[in-house]
């Protein structure tokens, strides 16, 4: 029978509707390929979602898989165990895992590798002893971005730090990298510490409720998905902060990236921005089909992220409202830029 494919959003499944996915009949030469994704609640996520689609999509029309499932959860370690479990039952043939956490889905993620399922974890990775990670540097993007900030401020300040997905293993290793860079800056003090769950609007109420209480803020380290939600929080507080902005460290927002191009055009304001790129969903998958295929890969394998400065930013600053920067991943792209990671790391 027909494997469909699913998109569910986190909000719904946090509501308690059931999702299930008819049995597939898998085959080594067209395979099921499965994406579980624990987070469905902001764009960098839906814009991941897609790319997985996208590429699943080509891959069915050209005949290379059978079929695809895509499950998404409410960010909780519980639902993705669910829908881990699920997919393990199923007998997919690989499941592209973006994690609630870095270590509590280990369980499930070994069963199914006992259970001949290939598991790539990436974003979000996991660190079951089985499963492939595709990674991005965390720490050295986060702390060159950090250290760009501390430059444009010059060394001196006080800055607010919006942490991102409470739980996720991103958020803990980018707020250490960013820890690190503070250590160095005697003359830096963290004000506040808030979580945005990498979206606008959750970023934005977290600092809009502190910001009455805070002296002068300097600049603001985020995690991206954040970025925007920063913005319009000190805009909307007026006050000193008009025409004088903190610097806000980017997270590859365009409604970011547009404010900051309309701020510098008007009164010379000067930010960076470094991000991990959704597309990524693209490669997941197709790295997932290598891997069944038999491609043989390290353990971990690392992205590149996006950068936007002052150098590049006008050719990002007419880009469409509410994406993230991203190119997206082709299976050629694939082919050059992971699988010939192997000739240099085993």
């Amino acid at each position: 029978m027909k494997l469909k494919t699913l998109l569910a959003s986190g909000v719904a499944l946090a509501a308690g509707i059931a999702v299930s996915a008819a049995p597939a009949i898998a085959s080594p030469d067209k395979p099921v390929i499965a994406l579980s994704n624990s987070y469905y609640g902001n764009i960098w996520r839906h814009q991941m979602v897609e790319a997985f689609e996208a590429a699943a999509t080509q891959a069915k029309a050209a005949g290379t898989i059978s079929d695809f499932v895509i499950l998404n959860g409410d960010g909780s370690v519980s639902q993705q165990n669910s829908q881990l479990a699920e997919l393990i039952l199923k007998g997919v043939d690989a499941i592209a895992v973006d994690a609630a956490s870095e270590t509590a889905e280990n369980g499930i993620i070994q069963k199914a590798c006992r259970a001949g399922i290939k598991v790539i974890s990436f974003d979000s990775i996991a660190s079951a002893p089985c499963n492939t990670q595709l990674n991005f540097d965390f720490t050295g993007y986060k702390t060159d971005e950090a250290n760009a900030v501390m430059n444009l401020i010059h060394h001196k300040g006080n800055i607010i730090v919006v942490r991102g997905v409470k739980g996720s293993a991103p958020d803990v290793t980018m707020y250490a990298a960013q820890l690190a860079v503070l250590k160095n800056e005697p003359n830096v003090k963290v004000v506040a510490t808030v979580y945005g769950q990498c979206t606008a609007s959750v970023a934005q109420s977290a600092i809009a409720d502190v910001l009455p209480s805070l002296p002068h803020v300097d600049a603001v380290l985020g995690q991206g998905g954040d970025d925007y939600g920063d913005a319009q929080a000190f805009s909307q507080y007026g006050g000193e902060y008009k025409g004088h902005m903190p610097v806000i460290e980017g997270g590859g927002s365009s409604n970011f990236i547009r404010w900051w191009a309309a701020e510098h055009a008007s009164n010379g304001y000067e930010t960076i921005s470094l991000n991990t790129t959704p597309g990524i969903g693209g490669a997941a998958f197709w790295l997932s089909l290598a891997i069944v295929q038999g491609a043989h890969v390290p353990k971990t394998l690392i992205m590149p992220v996006a950068t936007v400065d002052q150098s590049n930013l006008a050719q990002y600053a007419n880009l469409p409202p509410d994406i993230i920067v991203s190119p997206s991943y082709s299976q050629d792209w694939v082919k050059v830029h992971l699988l010939s990671q192997k000739l240099t790391q085993n």
